[in-house]
């Protein structure tokens, strides 16, 4: 059975040209102007072999302005240091053999009140089972987390009685984005591909460092609380 590649060129190379030269080769990209779906023409690079020079590694084609997640499913959460809201550094894998739910956090967000408030009931409800919460102050939403670290730690503690983890202010998005939030985004890709959509997105993560679950900010944490259940239980 003839390739792919055959049966795309063979009008190409049988018979005279327009210019009189016998089995002349045109560029395949005219092939376009006369109809060649671009579906038709995907199949077909796939299915030419790719000659490279020796030494010669190919790059990934990238659309500029488009934020890239690194590939990390190979590693665990427990792989990753932190640094948390007073500037120390905290290596995760003192949370081994801990279920995790991980939230990017805003202080003047719409659902800011609804989800530190859940959040702070859960922990408080399965701290002691082997649960923490590591919550990530992010900006990137409509400016809504502007303080610095220290009004951020005093806004959660006294208006909510914040008691899990808070760390350092990140980006989850972007070509700034923390190595913890590529691996996050990349173990779990999203409705929309790699991005963060808004504040209070969730991970939940097993007690092995693999994500197992990624939740839309308007899910609140009320509603995970089976998920975290089994988790806790396995």
């Amino acid at each position: 059975m003839a390739s792919a590649a055959t049966a795309f060129f063979a009008p190409l190379y049988a018979g005279p040209s327009p210019h009189g030269a016998s089995r002349s080769f045109f560029h395949r990209s005219a092939y376009f102007s006369f109809g060649l779906p671009r579906s038709a023409f995907r199949a077909l690079k796939h299915s030419l072999p790719l000659h490279k020079e020796p030494g010669f590694v190919p790059k990934p084609v990238r659309a500029p302005g488009v934020a890239y997640a690194t590939a990390a499913t190979q590693k665990s959460i427990h792989d990753f240091t932190v640094k948390d809201i007073d500037g120390k550094d905290v290596s995760l894998s003192k949370f081994k053999g801990k279920v995790l739910l991980i939230v990017n956090v805003a202080s003047k967000c719409g659902l800011t009140t609804s989800n530190y408030s859940e959040l702070s009931h859960i922990y408080e409800k399965y701290k002691t089972q082997g649960f923490e919460i590591l919550a990530f102050p992010c900006n990137q939403f409509g400016g809504q987390e502007p303080g610095s670290n220290s009004e951020i730690k005093q806004f959660a503690c006294t208006r909510f009685k914040t008691d899990f983890p808070i760390f350092d202010k990140v980006d989850v998005n972007g070509p700034n984005t923390a190595p913890v939030y590529q691996f996050l985004k990349s173990s779990a890709g999203g409705f929309l591909g790699d991005l963060i959509k808004w504040n209070f997105e969730k991970f939940l993560v097993d007690k092995n460092g693999k994500v197992v679950e990624r939740y839309p900010p308007t899910t609140s944490p009320f509603q995970i609380e089976k998920d975290i259940q089994k988790l806790l239980v396995a």
